[in-house]
């Protein structure tokens, strides 16, 4: 009988991805509005274009007050460089104006003294803002043990069967922050990415460069199944 395959756990993804990408330490972005409104901004385009579109804004209006303020259709051009400017705007002005009239202020730092559970939902009673909105807010602004997760991250904890194939990018949330300690909760986030994004690559991950080939159950697959497809494309051309 061949002898079962060992897995990687999230455990591993510490102990040997930490020492390929080196010590992680938090650091604020934004005070928790902000990183609101960055974050809507994020929202289907680069980082580069929502960071433009972000100091923009800020840049135009100065404070959340008067974003809050201001006519949509200021906002739209303010934001023009993040892409889809007539649906953010729109969402980042309701926004504002629903956190003014909930807390009377912009501050939420009161966030960061609630359970997390309890500071996710808070969140998530706003307009568009689901578990990734969420997390990015508390994890960036607050260093609150939420694990925010992006493309690369779902990507790869699929690959290692961290998380099912049929786990959706939502649910994948609760399932993988537990899976390290609330100290470990950032680090965790941040090699996956890391990882995503210099070896475990969409298109052609570098199976022969990664230090979890051992334990990875799709080791090899992706190029494989990608080079039988144009395998069949040639022979139908034939």
């Amino acid at each position: 009988m061949a002898e079962r395959r060992k897995r990687v756990r999230a455990a591993d993804v510490m102990s040997q991805l930490g020492p390929l990408y080196g010590p992680v330490e938090w650091e604020p972005r934004y005070n928790p509005a902000e990183e609101l409104v960055y974050t809507i901004l994020s929202q289907h385009t680069s980082d580069i274009n929502s960071e433009r579109a972000f100091l923009n804004l800020m840049s135009t209006f100065g404070t959340l007050e008067k974003i809050a303020d201001a006519p949509v259709e200021e906002i739209e051009v303010a934001i023009r460089s993040g892409g889809l400017s007539k649906q953010k705007s729109g969402r980042i002005k309701e926004v504002l104006n629903i956190v003014r009239a909930d807390v009377g202020s912009f501050d939420l730092s009161f966030l960061g003294e609630m359970p997390l559970e309890e500071a996710k939902t808070w969140l998530k009673s706003l307009p568009g803002v689901g578990p990734k909105t969420a997390a990015i807010i508390l994890c960036f602004s607050l260093g609150m043990p939420a694990m925010p997760v992006d493309t690369h991250i779902y990507r790869v904890s699929q690959r290692l069967r961290l998380i099912g194939p049929k786990v959706s990018a939502d649910k994948a949330h609760d399932i993988l922050e537990p899976m390290v300690s609330e100290d470990d909760v950032f680090a965790f986030h941040v090699y996956l990415i890391q990882h995503g994004r210099q070896v475990c690559k969409a298109q052609r991950p570098r199976c022969d460069d990664c230090a979890l080939a051992w334990g990875c159950p799709s080791m090899g697959k992706v190029g494989n199944k990608r080079a039988k497809r144009r395998g069949r494309k040639s022979s139908s051309r034939v």
